[in-house]
Order: structure tokens, then C-alpha cells, then sequence
């Protein structure tokens, strides 16, 4: 599993991306954020459908997305500075529990959620996964780090 991973250098913008990302998140959930810029859709369905076109659209809210889905992803997918024969271990269990906890998150929203909430759930999804498989990872370093002493 190391080979697949990034090299140490990325976790640092990964960090500076997430934080940017719950930035834009804040500014745009409170304080209303637009960003009215001309974008290319392949495909658009909001009054009316259209493929391959240009249009103007506020474009905040794929941005906080974009910034808070790469960053997590670079968190995610680097390589400890000390990186350790253990972590390929640690890294896995934390893999699986994210995935189950966000499996139950989802199911338990499909049964309890409805609407527009439903909705805004499924776009939390985008990025729940790597935050609970963040928290699952750095516990059970720390946990296997207390261990050791």
C-alpha cells in the first residue's frame, strides 16, 4: 500500500486546501459567498437542460467542494513524515471502519432524512468518508504509538 501513496511533500497543501475549503464552506454557508464566473457544462439541469454549453453561474460552491475534496484527498493519500512498516495496517482498519460508519451515516439518513436535507446530506458525503477515515487513521496511531511505550 506505501507505493500507492504520495509523497510526505503533498500533506502540507493537502492541509492548506482543507482549511481553504472550510473557509469557503463558512463564507458561503453564513455570509452568502458568490462567485459569478462563465463555466462549461457538459450536462445542466437547473430551468432547463442543456449539454456542452458555456454559461455564467455562482461557482462558490463547487469551489469549496473542489478545495475541500482535493485537500482531504491529499491528507488522506500522503505518506507520514516518519512513515512506519505499521502504518499499512493501521491505514487499512481505519479504511474499513470509515467505510462502515459512512455506509450506516448513509442508511440511517435514507430511513430518517427527506427533502432537501436528504440532500445536503449526500453532498456531506462527498467528503465524510476521508474525515472519518482521517480520525480512524490518526487514533490508531496514536493508540499504536501508546502501545509502543
Amino acid at each position: 500500500m506505501n507505493k500507492l501513496l504520495l509523497p510526505y511533500r503533498w500533506k502540507l497543501p493537502g492541509m492548506i486546501l482543507s482549511s481553504a475549503g472550510v473557509l469557503l464552506a463558512v463564507l458561503f454557508t453564513w455570509f452568502d459567498f458568490r462567485l459569478k464566473i462563465p463555466v462549461f457544462a457538459v450536462y445542466s439541469a437547473f430551468l432547463e437542460t442543456k449539454m456542452f454549453v458555456t454559461f455564467r453561474t455562482n461557482f462558490s460552491d463547487e469551489l469549496t467542494l473542489l478545495t475541500l475534496l482535493t485537500g482531504l484527498a491529499l491528507v488522506a493519500f500522503s505518506k507520514e513524515k516518519n512513515e512506519q512498516q505499521g502504518f499499512d495496517l493501521i491505514r487499512l482498519k481505519a479504511m474499513f471502519r470509515a467505510v462502515l460508519v459512512n455506509t450506516a451515516f448513509l442508511i440511517l439518513s435514507v430511513l430518517f432524512i427527506y427533502g432537501s436535507g436528504f440532500m445536503a446530506v449526500l453532498v456531506a458525503n462527498l467528503f465524510t468518508f476521508f474525515v472519518l477515515y482521517l480520525l480512524f487513521f490518526y487514533s490508531g496511531k496514536l493508540r499504536a504509538n501508546h502501545a509502543d511505550h
